[in-house]
């Protein structure tokens, strides 16, 4: 037991690391972690109201309207009025929000495949290979 536990604080600060890691890769400017995590709720859910980004980020709906208006003045949110109730705004990604978001997910991957191609032999990247399967099984449901 004592075993498994070392080895899962050792994973959480390899893994951690490669996270900060690969967050310095994307130029995200000066974008706080809070805004960077709703765009990326965005393009991943699709589009959404103030209201429903504050509850899916646990905050309040006036702290997620600040977040969403620093968003819409630096132009990587856009708002429509809800065709359903016209008191609400359907926030959605920019074309300018989304090409810096494929840019950065580029970034990542080309640094992340570099340092695997240039630091592991062709035997070390099996082993990570299996490794993955490893930690797919650990986090899949």
């Amino acid at each position: 037991m004592a075993d498994a536990a070392a080895l899962a604080q050792d994973l959480r600060g390899i893994m951690s690391k490669l996270k900060r890691r690969l967050r310095e890769q994307a130029n995200v400017g000066d974008l706080t972690p809070t805004q960077i995590s709703v765009l990326l709720r965005l393009d991943k859910d699709g589009p959404a109201t103030t209201s429903n980004l504050a509850r899916a980020e646990v905050m309040r709906p006036q702290s997620m309207g600040a977040v969403v208006s620093a968003l819409e003045a630096a132009g990587l949110v856009d708002g429509v009025p809800d065709p359903a109730d016209g008191r609400q705004t359907i926030l959605s990604l920019t074309d300018t929000c989304l090409r810096l978001i494929q840019e950065g997910r580029a970034a990542r991957q080309d640094w992340l495949h570099r340092k695997i191609e240039a630091r592991l032999s062709l035997e070390e990247q099996e082993q990570l290979r299996t490794s993955l399967e490893l930690l797919r099984r650990l986090v899949d449901d």
